[in-house]
């Protein structure tokens, strides 16, 4: 069952004067189309500009298209009497986490999304227990969000959007402005979010890394879909990958540039293990044939 289907799908930004006369007119995502079945994770990547945060806030209600249509769990975006019910299904965690968090408390916090649903007392007080345990914060429950470090503090925002009881979670690049050691934090609770309670997962990124765990790639361009496929696949495509002006993951780009000069490496590595479970027989094999000419 497809937790998302957008069909041809358009949205544009537009500027006006002081005079509300239309300046200029920029198009986001142009005929855009897919579907996402529940319980996949997929991640979506671009450069700057290609519409990839766009389609994100569409999944939400948070925008609405110009054309086409957006369903969540065939919902229809553009029902006023569906929004509440779109946003309970689909949750946000956005760049910035303090933008999200606006209790004094981490508890508070978390429970005021399910307050604003009008779920019981005993049952908020259940789902912040059990979202805070999911992500790893239940030490800091009383704890200010002041005190916490970036990658905790996105924690809590995730922990938030599970206390609605969200069946899909779109993150619009949540580690943008996390450390290494936090970008870790997020993406591990990310990943058994999806694998332990089958929720659908739609991740906004530019870092490749987290990308290599998905079910899916889906890469934008112009606010098209330019790749959609298996992480293998796609970054098997590293040539067109750079001409869309992105990375690929650091030990994908290094058995690339091996491969290119002369060792026989498959395309689409994506991991340390992966790489030298290639290299190793090939050092082995050069050391036997070196050994056998000293010889």
């Amino acid at each position: 069952m497809n937790m998302i289907e957008a069909a041809h799908v358009f949205y544009e930004y537009v500027q006006k004067d002081e005079n509300d006369n239309i300046e200029e007119v920029n198009e986001a995502l142009s005929d855009l189309s897919l579907t996402i079945e529940k319980g996949s994770f997929v991640c979506v990547l671009g450069h700057n500009g290609s519409g990839k945060s766009t389609f994100a806030k569409l999944l939400n209600g948070l925008q609405l298209p110009k054309e086409g249509t957006i369903l969540i769990s065939g919902m229809d975006t553009r029902d006023d009497a569906s929004l509440l019910n779109i946003r309970r299904s689909c949750g946000m965690v956005f760049q910035n986490p303090d933008n999200q968090i606006i209790a004094n408390v981490v508890e508070e916090d978390v429970a005021f999304g399910p307050e604003n649903l009008g779920v019981p007392t005993d049952e908020i007080i259940r789902r912040v227990d059990e979202a805070l345990s999911k992500v790893g914060m239940e030490a800091y429950r009383l704890k200010s969000p002041n005190r916490l470090s970036g990658g905790q503090k996105q924690r809590v925002a995730i922990a938030g959007v599970m206390a609605m009881k969200p069946e899909c979670i779109v993150l619009d690049e949540p580690t943008a402005m996390l450390d290494p050691s936090g970008r870790r934090d997020v993406m591990r609770t990310v990943r058994e979010l999806n694998k332990r309670e089958g929720i659908t997962i739609v991740h906004i990124t530019h870092y490749m890394e987290e990308a290599v765990d998905a079910d899916r790639i889906i890469v934008m361009d112009d606010g098209k879909i330019v790749m959609d496929g298996a992480p293998r696949d796609i970054f098997s495509r590293v040539d067109e990958l750079k001409e869309l002006s992105l990375d690929v993951p650091q030990m994908t780009e290094l058995a690339y540039e091996l491969r290119k000069a002369g060792l026989p490496l498959p395309l689409g590595i994506l991991t340390r293990e992966e790489l030298l479970q290639h290299l190793l027989p090939l050092i082995r094999k050069a050391r036997k044939e070196r050994g056998g000419k000293d010889a």
